[in-house]
């Protein structure tokens, strides 16, 4: 996710920002995630699960999983080959399935069986990075981040929203340049702009509603 297959537009200014996250706001009034879950557990469980998969594939793996397993210790419980049997229809199942083990006996441990609350704490979690540890801050607990993956990364560039040469570097500018009112949302936001309109091929320009916004729409509609 480090190389651009788009070449960068120019930087938006913060009026701009301004009006393409308003255009989004109106577009999706209630910006969420689409993994399925009911605890904050089966949520980082669910995110731990997507890297290199999509929402509606974990989603359909992780219904069989919880109902067998949804706690930390009913995880263990489970085994390591149990919960391969419930996920191995996900990408680099035997990877996932071994953090999934290690993340529960931490947090059974180490945590209460409880999901911690700081960022420092949920990337001790195996498997549990920068944009994980985002996604679950900004999810369960509203604060104001934002998880850079691959389509906020191509849709920074793309619209000339953040522009950056890495996931932090987007990071950071969506950061500074997000209006106060829109943190909150924006990750979701986002996301789901670039999971359905801002599409890395054949991008949705014409049917989007900040296109005349967006410094890269103007050049190619």
């Amino acid at each position: 996710m480090t190389q651009l297959s788009i070449k960068p537009s120019k930087q938006m200014t913060k009026a701009q920002a301004l009006a393409f996250y308003d255009a989004l706001a109106a577009a999706i009034p209630n910006p969420t995630t689409e993994l399925s879950f009911n605890s904050p557990f089966e949520l980082l469980t669910a995110v731990l699960l997507s890297a290199q998969a999509t929402d509606v594939g974990v989603n359909k793996a992780t219904v069989g999983l919880f109902a067998a397993a949804n706690t930390p210790q009913a995880i263990l419980d489970l085994g390591l080959e149990g919960v391969k049997e419930h996920i191995k229809t996900i990408g680099l199942f035997n990877s996932k399935a071994k953090h999934l083990l290690e993340t529960c006996d931490i947090l059974v441990n180490r945590f209460n069986s409880e999901v911690p609350k700081t960022r420092e704490d949920l990337e001790s979690l195996p498997g549990v990075g920068r944009k994980t540890a985002n996604v679950l801050l900004n999810t369960l607990w509203g604060e104001p981040t934002i998880a850079v993956d691959t389509h906020l990364f191509r849709l920074g560039n793309r619209t000339g929203l953040a522009v950056g040469k890495t996931p932090i570097d987007v990071e950071k500018k969506l950061m500074t340049i997000t209006p106060k009112q829109h943190l909150k949302d924006a990750h979701h936001l986002l996301i789901l702009h670039g999971r359905y309109v801002c599409m890395a091929r054949n991008p949705q320009c014409r049917s989007c509603v900040a296109h005349n916004i967006c410094n890269w729409a103007e050049k190619n509609i």
